[in-house]
């Protein structure tokens, strides 16, 4: 039997801390908690439930803890999880399966928009792994994000696939941006259950979030030194929100959702304006 490490970076999350880590003891080997000095219970909570906790300081790209997990790991396989994430029975079984060298199954249709929402994160980050022809040293997990209170279905959420699997010594974080892919040393692959997301469970949590994201994007414009003039002003402030609310609530039927997804759509617009907002005023 193949061993499982899986290992959380945190700040802060002993809202969370407990919920995540009780959905992985029947399938983990080991629990390494990487914590960036919270100031609440988050430390005592997963010392409790028996992780291995480490401190280290806070740094702006929050990757730079997640590789420090990543490496604290001894399994032959890692699950890297955030906080605010939950395995589901059906999932765990399907990581023991994958992990032991099990085949899976996944249906046709299934398959089809998982390899669709690759293609798309790859036409975005790049190449994700090698192709066809080695070993399998990483998962997609498919995720279903709950966001005020319910999942969100459609407004182009789902799958929301995150490389959350991965063979040890076969991934590691690039640590330059926040939004950055893991990169794979070997092929990758799909998990067919959903991993649950509890990132936005009401709108001031969801608020804080985007605004944190929006500095950072606001950082990343500056480092590229995108122009300051009245053609991306344009660009920022009407053609690309109104392109990504469009896109979100009508194409990707965000409407289906009701009040939450157009508070999904409209927000995710919102979050180009702000970010080229507080790069003109020097915030980044």
């Amino acid at each position: 039997m193949n061993k499982l490490s899986v290992v959380l970076a945190t700040r802060n999350e002993e809202a969370n801390i407990k919920r995540c880590l009780e959905s992985v003891k029947d399938i983990a080997d080991e629990i390494i908690v990487v914590d960036e000095y919270s100031t609440d219970r988050t430390r005592k909570i997963a010392e409790e439930l028996g992780a291995k906790v480490f401190k280290e300081p806070h740094h702006e790209i929050f990757h730079i803890t997640k590789e420090k997990a990543l490496e604290k790991a001894t399994g032959d396989w890692i699950l890297q999880l955030d906080a605010d994430e939950v395995i589901t029975p059906e999932l765990a079984g399907e990581i023991r399966s994958v992990i032991n060298n099990q085949k899976l199954e996944i249906p046709p249709d299934k398959m089809r928009l998982f390899a669709r929402h690759q293609e798309l994160v790859e036409k975005r980050d790049g190449a994700i792994g090698k192709k066809a022809g080695g070993d399998v040293a990483g998962y997609f997990i498919p995720r279903r994000n709950i966001f005020l209170g319910k999942p969100l279905i459609h407004a182009g959420v789902y799958p929301d696939g995150v490389i959350r699997l991965v063979k040890n010594g076969k991934a590691s974080f690039p640590q330059k941006s926040v939004h950055e892919q893991i990169e794979i040393d070997g092929e990758v692959s799909w998990l067919s259950r959903d991993l649950l997301h509890y990132d936005s469970p009401t709108l001031a949590k969801y608020l804080m979030r985007l605004n944190r994201y929006t500095d950072l994007h606001a950082g990343e414009l500056k480092k590229k030194k995108v122009p300051k003039n009245i053609f991306f002003f344009v660009h920022y402030l009407l053609f690309k929100p109104l392109y990504t609310f469009l896109n979100l609530y009508i194409r990707h039927l965000g409407f289906l959702d009701g009040a939450r997804g157009f508070l999904w759509s409209f927000f995710s617009a919102s979050h180009f304006p702000v970010s080229y907002f507080k790069y003109l005023t020097g915030r980044d």
